[in-house]
């Protein structure tokens, strides 16, 4: 593993990094036990990366956490998706403490249960002065939500004619840049309406890694991967050269 991290270069970090956390069902499956054993199992590696992130020098990291798609899984697995997520807000507290890190959030947080708003934004006021990573969950989210509703937004404010400036500053990630590299775990190779408006000019990695088992190891294979491209960004290569 050391020997990977060494051979990422200090001068091209991902300055944001957004993932999606997929495979925990088949990590289940696979083990014979319940889903949401797989979800439980997943803790380390959102601590992991987490970490792992923080300590190369990233400035977000954009977790998908829950979709609004996940409500149409069955009651039992979204109850227990959503009790996980408020004991595992109130665990990773000293995690995100010891490493500075500030909590933030974007999606329709107010569509979540009333005890799993208080615990995040518990969470968030009690990290909010910390000056190191800033770490957002997306939860409750979609990208299609996000830009109909900053669409919803600008025409409550009389707007007739929106350009991009006036929509991204209506986003739920305003304040937040562009991903550089997305990272999907599980193999699957789709963006699953996640900051569709965001990833424009995202790089992206695709891992067979299931979520549960995702390590260091499997971070720093993707930001190597992203340090190996050129990103132009409309331009020619020998334009970025010069």
């Amino acid at each position: 593993m050391e020997d990977l991290k060494s051979s990422i270069s200090e001068n091209n970090i991902p300055r944001h990094i957004a993932v999606i956390m997929d495979g925990n069902g088949r990590w289940a499956q696979r083990q014979g036990i319940k889903r949401i054993f797989g979800h439980q199992n997943a803790i380390e590696a959102v601590r992991s990366v987490t970490e792992g992130s923080a300590e190369l020098g990233v400035d977000f990291l954009t977790l998908y956490a829950f979709s609004t798609e996940n409500w149409d899984r069955p009651k039992y697995e979204v109850d227990g998706l959503m009790s996980l997520l408020v004991n595992t807000i109130k665990e990773e507290l000293p995690t995100l403490q010891k490493n500075k890190i500030r909590l933030s959030s974007i999606g329709d947080i107010e569509g979540l249960p009333e005890n799993a708003q208080k615990k995040l934004q518990d969470a968030i006021d009690l990290t909010k002065t910390n000056d190191g990573m800033t770490l957002v969950l997306a939860l409750n989210y979609s990208g299609r939500w996000d830009v109909i509703n900053a669409v919803n937004k600008l025409l409550e404010k009389g707007k007739k004619s929106i350009d991009t400036t006036d929509l991204e500053k209506n986003l739920s990630t305003v304040g937040i840049p562009d991903p550089d590299l997305l990272i999907r775990t599980s193999g699957e190779m789709r963006i699953s309406n996640f900051l569709l408006w965001q990833m424009a000019y995202t790089e992206m990695f695709f891992t067979d890694v299931l979520w549960p088992d995702f390590r260091k190891k499997d971070l720093y294979e993707g930001i190597i991967s992203y340090q190996k491209r050129e990103r132009r960004f409309g331009k020619t290569g020998e334009q970025v050269k010069a």
